[in-house]
């Protein structure tokens, strides 16, 4: 079960007695659900706990010896009920008394042990199962169904699974933002930012050799300024990323980022400007007819892998848009080297589908969208910190590696080769 909803959801209901009745209805929809919110029911409701535990006891001793009152047929039972022993079950690092029943065998009279007992006594604590539905549960549609059984059914206190919610969450900060690289080597670096509840958080996604996709960090800040980033980008050094040789380093067309890039990485980075914002960027200031004429144009040319021809496709564009709107024309042609990385690298053809723009990260992005879309107060710092790191280590699990992963040392070994051609070509150009 979710918490993302639930502890949104629940936080808007009137804390109820935890003396609430559990009525039989109640308990048989309770038999439907899944296992990670049977125990979250278990550990916040004890008197849930007693009735659910006899209705477990109850169903242990009818799979021996058949329904209460019933007789087997030609009186060939094998086993009957015989009453009951004192016990207890540990729930939530507290005893609950309970009454363990018995049963014999017919034939001999000796004791038989009921299977699941052990396992009830040895159910854990719920508090990490508890936050882990949060992140891993019920659609948004259960979980209006979920919160209606726990306050008018079971009567959970909305304030604890609040304080559940915050000390789980404030861990999983601590764990995103302490947990080192060192196992690591990466390829590329994507920055972007994101708006949460009208706040910028700056997030970095990296791609392993392995082509694998880890979050890495963010940083909540007013606007991208290089300042801020820059310190979001040593704290990654801090934590032991690493890279061999070169990296590249995809965003969009955010100075604040680009000059941040070049602060911390210095000539160890090369910067891909994402192709969809530029495009974007320069059609926007087309007429509608314009937009979709171009539009095509300016994506056939990113979609040249060799560079002579894109960049000769792409200046054609621009002595035809400097006829109809300097404005877009000059769009066109600000930053426009750096669109071009991957095609002067020679692995446009390769991964210009996964590195050519943002869309790596701004679809990590969207993910994180739907774990924070129903929260409608957000009242500090704190609670966006959690929520981004909660969030963040969820979609880490559900990430795909990126498209032609096996062909990343050819990508290394361009950018190696890249950044040792860089300064010799500076030097013939002053001779």
């Amino acid at each position: 079960m979710s918490i993302f909803g639930l502890q949104t959801k629940i936080q808007n209901q009137t804390t109820m007695s935890k003396t609430t009745k559990v009525h039989r209805e109640n308990y048989d929809w309770f038999l439907d659900q899944p296992m990670d919110l049977k125990f979250e029911l278990l550990g916040n409701h004890f008197e849930l706990c007693r009735v659910m535990i006899n209705q477990i006891f109850e169903e242990l001793v009818r799979e021996k010896t058949g329904d209460r009152y019933s007789h087997a047929e030609n009186g060939d039972k094998k086993f009957y009920r015989h009453g009951f022993n004192p016990g207890s079950i540990k729930m939530g690092g507290q005893r609950l008394p309970v009454e363990i029943p018995r049963i014999r065998e017919s034939q001999t009279g000796q004791c038989v042990p009921l299977s699941g007992v052990e396992k009830l006594k040895n159910i854990e604590a719920p508090n990490d199962e508890m936050f882990k539905s949060v992140l891993h549960g019920l659609s948004t549609r259960d979980y209006k169904k979920v919160v209606a059984h726990l306050a008018e059914n079971f009567g959970l206190s909305s304030s604890h699974v609040s304080r559940e919610f915050i000390e789980a969450s404030e861990q999983a900060v601590k764990h995103f933002c302490e947990r080192t690289f060192e196992e690591h080597t990466f390829v590329a670096l994507l920055v972007d930012g994101k708006y949460l509840a009208k706040e910028q958080m700056v997030i970095a996604l990296g791609v392993t050799d392995k082509g694998v996709k880890i979050p890495l960090d963010f940083i909540q800040t007013s606007n991208e300024n290089s300042r801020a980033i820059g310190q979001l980008l040593r704290r990654l050094i801090d934590r032991k990323f690493k890279f061999d040789g070169g990296l590249l380093t995809v965003i969009d067309g955010s100075k604040g980022i680009r000059k941040a890039i070049e602060d911390v990485f210095g000539k160890s980075a090369v910067v891909q400007r994402c192709q969809w914002h530029k495009r974007e960027n320069v059609i926007s200031y087309l007429s509608e007819r314009d937009k979709t004429i171009f539009k095509v144009r300016i994506q056939n040319a990113y979609r040249e892998p060799d560079y002579p021809k894109a960049k000769t496709a792409l200046m054609e564009i621009h002595r035809e848009l400097e006829k109809i709107n300097i404005s877009a024309a000059n769009s066109l042609l600000e930053g426009l080297e750096e669109t071009l990385t991957l095609q002067k690298l020679g692995v446009a053809q390769i991964f210009c589908r996964s590195l050519g723009t943002t869309n790596c990260i701004e679809s990590m992005n969207s993910l994180i969208g739907k774990f924070t879309r129903n929260v409608k107060n957000w009242s500090n710092s704190n609670q966006r910190q959690r929520w981004i790191a909660a969030s963040l280590l969820e979609v880490e699990h559900r990430l795909k590696k990126i498209h032609n992963f096996k062909y990343l040392n050819r990508l290394q070994d361009a950018i190696k080769n890249h950044l040792k051609k860089k300064p010799l070509l500076k030097k013939s150009t002053k001779n």
